[in-house]
């Protein structure tokens, strides 16, 4: 069986972000790098959002940006602006159909759907997959969208609606999310943090139905694309390999309170890329000690008081749209972090930290 220099388990956002970094700063030139995926084709199966608070390689896979962001309670409403760090929705299918399109040319690139179909005894591995022990906390941030189509021009499509929890919580965080794209078509998903094992939450269809009749409006459209998906809220735990560099989720590039990965993986790809010669000898990259302290706290608190989220996300909002982006795209100062923190509930904050 053939020998590669580098392999990638898991063809997906982080091993495919990561391949199109090194193919493009020449890494793979003189490398050969075999990358496992099962699926069988590729085609659009995820909308990754962020506010952009750094360039990246994929503005041709943006769907559309916006400036402006609202959230809201059942009782309360903020509507913020930030022309800084616009919030933008990349289309997975261009961004597949993208780097595929470059991986291609290369000769040094294989794609395989089983490792055991290639030596790997004396490659560097990146893994993407996440699996290994799961942790005690076991909160999932779980969804399913729907992009709709209507006949007329229904939506506002210089703002989205960030969170929107005026809506069934059946004692645990709910809330809606709408991406508008255009004035008649948008993305519209019922978004859960909880754990997996209710299965009386996953009733997602029912639940973007009556969303979208009793709180939108919206009596008639049709249904252009369908998304669903189960972002963990903890961090894998996996035996000690020196072998083996885990990336995305797997690698713990998803922000725990907030989902967010897509930027994370960038960042990290970069990091990776600029370090490969060396990669066994340098620091291994995280997200930041004091987001993963402040995240363990805050997803205590949710754990242990679903009831108050709404209203403690809505508060969070109080802060100005700078201060919240920096923040939630772990970009934050201490001046950042200090605003934010004020406008939690100290107390109840204070005691998760002895749960």
């Amino acid at each position: 069986m053939k020998q590669f220099n580098y392999v990638i388990i898991g063809g997906g956002c982080a091993g495919l972000s990561l391949a199109h970094e090194l193919e493009i700063n020449n890494k793979l030139n003189d490398k050969t790098l075999a990358i496992i995926e099962t699926r069988k084709e590729y085609k659009r199966d995820k909308t990754w959002s962020f506010w952009k608070v750094f360039d990246h390689n994929f503005d041709d896979c943006v769907i559309k940006s916006w400036n402006n962001f609202t959230i809201n309670t059942s009782e309360s409403f903020h509507e913020l602006r930030n022309k800084d760090f616009p919030y933008q929705s990349i289309d997975s299918g261009k961004f597949y159909k993208k780097v595929n399109s470059k991986l291609s040319s290369n000769p040094n690139v294989s794609f395989f759907k089983n490792l055991n179909e290639i030596n790997s005894e004396n490659s560097l591995i990146f893994n993407s997959v996440f699996g290994g022990e799961l942790n005690k906390l076991q909160l999932w941030q779980h969804f399913q969208g729907i992009e709709i189509e209507t006949s007329k021009d229904i939506f506002d499509d210089d703002i989205i609606n960030l969170m929107d929890f005026n809506c069934d919580q059946r004692n645990d965080v709910h809330f809606f999310y709408t991406l508008p794209f255009s004035k008649n078509r948008a993305l519209i998903e019922t978004t859960w943090l909880s754990s997996l094992a209710d299965e009386s939450l996953q009733d997602y269809d029912l639940q973007l139905e009556n969303y979208i009749k009793n709180n939108l409006g919206i009596k008639s459209y049709k249904i252009n694309f369908t998304e669903k998906g189960a972002i963990p809220l903890f961090y894998p735990i996996f035996k000690n390999d020196n072998k083996t560099i885990n990336i995305g989720s797997a690698g713990g590039m998803t922000r725990l309170s907030t989902g967010y990965t897509f930027l994370n993986i960038q960042e990290h790809s970069k990091y990776i890329c600029k370090n490969i010669e060396n990669i066994d000898k340098i620091k291994k990259f995280n997200l930041g000690k004091k987001y993963q302290f402040l995240d363990k706290v805050f997803l205590r608190v949710l754990k242990k008081y679903p009831e108050k989220m709404p209203k403690i996300f809505f508060n969070i909002f109080n802060a100005s749209s700078k201060t919240i982006i920096k923040f939630l795209s772990n970009k934050s100062n201490i001046f950042d972090d200090i605003n934010i923190i004020s406008k939690m509930p100290k107390f109840t904050f204070l005691r998760a930290l002895f749960y």
